[in-house]
């Protein structure tokens, strides 16, 4: 069952919730400071265009008039410059509705923040803002975790929904990989002591609420370079409308300073400019959403470059401990007897592997666990020097271990190894998996096969990421003969195996040398070279600090394929940028067709006649030279916010080559773009000409 109040910590809001929309409408009229606007030259070019055609019409409304502003009505500059300005407050509009949903979340994550009190194990009391790396804190079921850590002690189920998302309850236990936590999380049954290893106001908490609020969000060099273009382009056509003032003057046709603003506005790429700064901020959220916590744009935005993926293998691509999978009985025992004895010697042993073992014994044995206590049994536990563990009772002593470990032992006893051990423990290894043997007294048993368990549904996923376009590289120190067959198994596209950490470090260096983009996921110490070197690191959240710490990137899922999703939202975001960009450009473009034969359409007019021979470029008959300017600055408003939802929440992304992404691109929104103008601003000088006679 899904905790409610743990739920409600983390919701899902919709993409234009009333609350949000309310805040945005305030903050839009914030964003006016020149302070603000400077950030964007395109909106601020619109906004001092606002700023003087207001001027022009103040002045007009007192009975006076500008030398060079021409003579326009005073409704007409008064119109103008109403649109104008609600060009700048759309404009803003977008980028505080990507703000505030960040802004919301991150309300509630404060929030948890502020009410947690952390109990320390020597008996005081810390608030969790406060706890430092070191701190030893008690967790019982029911309790908020207070800050990010270790399990020292103690084994616990913990809801990790509030920070995660899922609401199936996860393990966390000491000494293994399952021991890292995350504040925010909540234990649900027994009792845990997390070492703190979290900085002040580094934690995942204070990050998530950083990464929402875009506080430290960074323009990304891809959205630099673009508002570089933007600007440019910005640039070229106020020379060009500063040059058609002479050129008017000159043909004898009166050009106002209101309509020349106007035109200029609806000339520059003012819908991407409007919505750059959303796209962005809504890419980092859809991220977000996914559960992973990216520490720079720069790698957001890599990600969806990204063409070679380097995968660890233990715990990435395996399920991270080997499993217990066949018992291989030597002649003259049964299956029955190899079981038992296997079972009873991995009774104590708190191993994955030896755990791995009971369950295997009972599944195909049916055997359960037995009480060995009455039979005062004395258990050996594993060394490194010994290799082996074991239990004596009853004067029966049984030993499982590394099989060279084991056959020494037997004969050590007396006993005599049977080939057929040596032969099956050597068939194991070459499939790549880990023999274990397994002896009672002074006779072999059999052979338990021990082997890396690949996660289910792996290769569907690396499918999918093929199709992406992307090759996976599995990363392994095991032998080549193991490396290769997981890799087969998996469907990875190539491997490395014996790799230390400067060869995974070296391979990565390799690839970007070929101008290749590289991804890598990671949860442990050897991990982290690569982590830091790689366009895009991925630690699992499960990992390691020092894994954490070198990747920029941090799934709080530890779920290894989420690159899929990560790509896919790197995509996504280029793909958003680019087809707005598009629809922006075209825009322009129609509007450009569409505007200027009509405000120079009585250019070189005949005598007695009201049009002259430009009148014929004016192919969607608007109305009037002033009914054009009002249609093209009111539709190039009102199209803003229209694709205010399509900015939040991105293009879709399908898995399709360069050039077919191209050609959907420009049909859809190059095609759009040049179409839309033509309809809506013809339908609105319908309006504005016939009903208002403008």
């Amino acid at each position: 069952m899904i905790d409610r109040s743990t739920r409600a910590a983390r919701p899902t809001r919709s993409l234009l919730e009333p609350a949000i929309l309310r805040t945005a409408v305030i903050d839009a009229a914030k964003k006016l400071h020149p302070r603000d606007m400077v950030h964007n030259p395109v909106m601020f070019v619109v906004e001092i265009g606002a700023v003087l055609t207001s001027i022009v019409w103040i002045v007009q409304a007192f009975g006076g008039s500008i030398s060079g502003a021409g003579r326009d009505p005073a409704w007409y500059t008064l119109t103008v410059a109403i649109w104008l300005w609600l060009t700048v407050l759309f404009g803003n509009f977008a980028e505080a509705i990507a703000e505030g949903r960040g802004r919301a979340q991150a309300a509630t994550l404060r929030a948890m923040r502020r009410d947690t009190v952390a109990r320390l194990r020597d008996g005081g009391e810390k608030p969790a803002a406060e706890l430092a790396p070191g701190d030893l804190v008690v967790v019982d079921a029911g309790e908020t975790i207070p800050g990010d850590g270790t399990v020292v002690e103690g084994i616990a189920s913990v809801d990790e929904s509030a920070i995660t998302g899922e609401s199936a309850p996860v393990i966390r236990e000491a000494g293994g990989d399952r021991s890292a936590v995350t504040g925010g999380t909540r234990v649900l049954s027994d009792h845990i002591v997390v070492e703190i290893t979290q900085k002040p106001g580094e934690s995942f908490l204070d990050r998530m609420i950083a990464l929402v609020e875009g506080a430290a969000r960074r323009k990304t060099p891809n959205e630099i370079a673009l508002g570089i273009l933007l600007a440019g382009l910005t640039l070229i056509f106020l020379l060009v409308i500063v040059a058609l003032r002479p050129f008017a003057d000159y043909a004898g046709t009166t050009t106002s300073l209101a309509t020349l603003i106007s035109l200029l506005v609806a000339l520059i790429p003012t819908t991407i400019g409007a919505l750059l700064s959303a796209i962005g901020i809504a890419g980092m959220d859809r991220l977000v959403r996914r559960n992973v916590l990216a520490l720079s744009g720069r790698a957001v935005e890599a990600s969806g470059d990204v063409d070679v993926l380097l995968l660890d293998k233990t715990g990435t691509i395996t399920l991270g401990n080997r499993q217990a999978s066949e018992f291989v009985a030597m002649p003259g025992v049964t299956m029955q007897e190899l079981a038992e004895a296997a079972q009873l010697s991995s009774l104590a042993d708190e191993t994955p592997e030896g755990r791995s073992i009971v369950v295997l014994a009972k599944q195909q044995a049916g055997l359960r666990g037995r009480e060995l206590a009455p039979h005062e049994a004395r258990f050996v536990p594993f060394t490194a020097q010994t290799r082996m563990s074991g239990v004596d009772f009853d004067g029966t002593r049984l030993r499982k271990g590394a099989g060279d470990a084991i056959e020494r032992w037997i004969v050590e006893e007396g006993g005599v190894n049977p080939p057929e051990l040596r032969v099956e423990m050597d068939r194991i290894a070459r499939d790549g998996g880990t023999p274990l043997a397994v002896a009672r007294d002074n006779q072999a048993l059999g052979v338990v096969h021990l082997q890396d368990i690949v996660k289910e549904g792996m290769r569907d996923r690396f499918d999918h990421l093929r199709a992406m376009g992307i090759r996976t590289v599995m990363v392994t120190g095991d032998n080549p003969l193991t490396a290769a067959r997981i890799a087969q198994e998996a469907g990875v596209d190539d491997f490395l195996a014996q790799a230390t950490p400067e060869a995974k470090l070296a391979l990565i260096k390799e690839q970007q040398a070929t101008g290749r983009m590289v991804a890598m996921t990671g949860d442990g110490t050897n991990d982290a070279p690569a982590l830091a070197q790689a366009d895009v690191g991925v630690a699992m959240n499960t990992g390691t600090q020092a894994a954490r710490e070198a990747g920029n990137m941090v799934d709080l899922d530890s779920n290894p394929t989420k690159l899929i999703e990560i790509v896919e939202v790197g995509k996504q975001l280029l793909i958003t940028r680019g087809a707005l960009t598009t629809f922006s450009i075209a825009n322009d473009v129609a509007k450009y067709f569409a505007i200027l034969p009509a405000i120079f359409a009585a250019t070189y007019a005949a005598s007695g006649h009201a049009t002259g021979p430009l009148d014929k470029l004016n192919i969607m008959s608007l109305g009037s030279p002033r009914s054009a300017i009002i249609s093209a600055i009111v539709f190039n408003a009102i199209v803003i916010p229209m694709l205010v939802p399509l900015a939040l929440r991105g293009v879709r992304y399908r898995p399709v080559g360069a050039s077919a992404l191209l050609r959907r691109n420009l049909l859809i929104y190059g095609l759009g773009g040049l179409i839309a103008p033509f309809a809506g601003i013809r339908l609105i000088d319908l309006i504005v000409h016939n009903l208002l006679g403008a």
